[in-house]
């Protein structure tokens, strides 16, 4: 019989902190996406110098996640929130000074700034997340992505109702930092200390901690600290398939995200207020199967639906790509953004379930930023191709890669009959 835990008030806050947060961050990223055109004329630089400008973001992004996962590690996912969100908080001011100011070099370095607060703070809120996951014993990450998806649409709806008032972009860039600030402070309050540093600190304390598994997976303090440490993980081969299923996954919701809006201009001839509604349908695609999936994967399991994720992701890309009706690929971006919508929260917990507590936090920092990796930096690529095949054409790597992924996701299956074996060492973290 299977045995769900009762949450205390404490584990209540931890998680609805986690919520707050990931609304926040999706709030503060919608507001810069939606306020670029307004700082581009403000800032009076041409689109080439404007994509100089946004590669503080990319930069300020890669940094904070490739760090995040080891400095959870060794002090904590608090304290690494706290700094990702003082980051985050800095980054929004500085880029509406420089907006305001007409400077160039102080919105690329606010972009670096808020990049590498988000790199930090994500990466540490998927460890979380998958910590509370083994608490409550049933899925959060998927909620917890969808918050950000949801922030994401309402920064959105307010950036564009703010730019049709012409309302200053620095005192909007502003008051979304303040709000970040409140979000943040409670969020700080209500994380119990030491998540991540917590389970290596035990975990190194365990005299069988270095001993290798069967399948090829070792344990142990190797495996939670240093660089080593975080190479070791991808020894075992049901990580790394899950590896290879989150960038696939990720690398389709990156891909809409960085160039939906033009696929649809420029690929199905949209106006570009066309384009700009179809992301947004997309947004709230993403946003619904966040949120609707928790109950799909408790009756039918990760695997199952991650596999059915990426056939439904498929079917919808490959309607953008060869229907040539727009009306059709627009109502087919519905379908991209459901398939896609459970794929990175699916596989980090997967991630984090069935391990050592000490290996806990390592895998499901080594997946984030692998997803992460794939998310930022693996569909500007595209652009590349596109100059060579066209944009609707390299849409085709995401088909292909959304194909393999379903083939694979027998590696989420569980190992073991129930997360909830995992509950008591997750709640000592709480007490």
């Amino acid at each position: 019989m299977k045995v769900t835990p009762v949450m205390d008030a404490r584990t209540r806050r931890w998680r609805a902190a986690l919520f707050l947060f990931m609304l926040a961050t999706g709030v503060s990223m919608a507001s810069w996406v939606a306020r670029t055109p307004a700082v581009r004329d403000a800032l009076e630089v041409s689109t080439g110098a404007m994509g100089l400008v946004l590669f503080g973001l990319s930069i300020g992004s890669m940094a904070g996640v490739l760090a995040s996962g080891g400095l959870v590690r060794r002090h904590g996912g608090r304290l690494v929130i706290a700094v990702g969100a003082a980051l985050l908080v800095a980054g929004l001011l500085v880029i509406a000074g420089g907006a305001a100011l007409e400077v160039s070099g102080g919105v690329f370095g606010g972009l670096a700034l808020f990049g590498a607060g988000m790199g930090l703070a994500e990466v540490a809120f998927n460890i979380e997340g998958a910590a509370v996951e083994r608490t409550v014993g049933r899925p959060v990450l998927p909620v917890l992505h969808g918050c950000f998806s949801l922030g994401t649409v309402v920064g959105a709806l307010a950036g564009m109702g703010l730019t049709a008032l012409r309302f200053p972009v620095g005192w909007h860039l502003a008051a979304v930092a303040v709000a970040v600030t409140a979000a943040g402070v409670w969020t700080v309050r209500a994380v119990p200390a030491g998540t991540g540093r917590a389970e290596a600190d035990a975990d190194a304390q365990d005299p069988g901690s270095g001993s290798e598994t069967g399948d090829g997976q070792g344990t142990g303090g190797e495996r939670t600290g240093g660089v080593r440490g975080q190479l070791a993980v991808w020894r075992d081969r049901r990580l790394v398939l899950i590896g290879l299923i989150v960038l696939a996954m990720a690398f389709a919701e990156g891909s809409a995200n960085d160039w939906l809006p033009l696929l649809m201009v420029d690929g199905h001839g949209t106006s570009a207020t066309a384009g700009s509604l179809t992301f947004m349908l997309f947004a709230v695609a993403m946003t619904t199967g966040r949120f609707a999936g928790g109950p799909l994967l408790v009756r039918y399991g990760p695997a199952a639906v991650v596999r059915a994720s990426a056939v439904v992701a498929a079917a919808g890309v490959a309607l953008v790509i060869f229907s040539d009706s727009a009306l059709l690929a627009g109502a087919a971006v519905v379908l991209w953004g459901l398939g896609a919508s459970l794929g990175f929260p699916v596989t980090i917990s997967a991630a984090g379930e069935d391990a050592r507590p000490g290996d806990a936090s390592a895998r499901v920092a080594a997946v984030s930023t692998a997803g992460y990796a794939a998310f930022l930096v693996g569909p500007p690529s595209l652009g590349f191709l596109a100059d060579h095949v066209g944009l609707r054409n390299a849409m085709v790597v995401v088909l292909v890669l959304l194909g393999g992924a379903a083939l694979i996701t027998g590696a989420l299956r569980r190992r073991t009959a129930s997360p909830v074996a995992e509950v008591p060492s997750a709640q000592s973290d709480l007490v």
